[in-house]
């Protein structure tokens, strides 16, 4: 596993044994479109789910600082990016933030979509790339 991911992976499993807020989550769905909706209360640090695929983001309120590959980025509202493969991210409410994943899919299950977008762990997400080589 590459140096980054390490560091990350420590990181999440570090503050997976903190204690837990509970983020409630909203599901919405249109033609071939699934967002994923949370609202992050202040002064809370989130730890992002490992993604699979590129997907669209978007901060719709809120003031959030975010660890991302170049360091420490701090995000206001409107703010609106495409995330790569691989992406994981931690991040740090200032004030209570909205924050959108969208994904393309025809799926409406949220398990099935979980399945299919997301990766439990580095482990997973590097066999998932590997087996997308074997497929090319």
């Amino acid at each position: 596993m590459v140096p980054q991911l390490n560091k990350l992976a420590y990181m999440g499993e570090e503050m997976k044994k903190m204690s837990q807020v509970e983020i409630p989550v909203k599901h919405y769905f249109s033609h071939g479109v699934y967002a994923r909706e949370i609202t992050i209360p202040k002064g809370t640090i989130v730890l992002g789910k490992i993604h699979k695929f590129s997907q669209l983001n978007i901060c719709s309120k809120g003031d959030h600082s975010v660890l991302t590959e170049n360091g420490v980025i701090r995000i206001q509202a409107p703010f609106t990016i495409v995330s790569p493969p691989g992406t994981q991210r931690i991040g740090y409410a200032h004030e209570e933030t909205v924050w959108t994943t969208i994904h393309g899919t025809e799926l409406t299950d949220v398990d099935d979509i979980e399945k299919h977008f997301i990766a439990q762990d580095y482990q997973e997400y590097l066999d998932f790339c590997r087996s997308l080589e074997c497929l090319g």
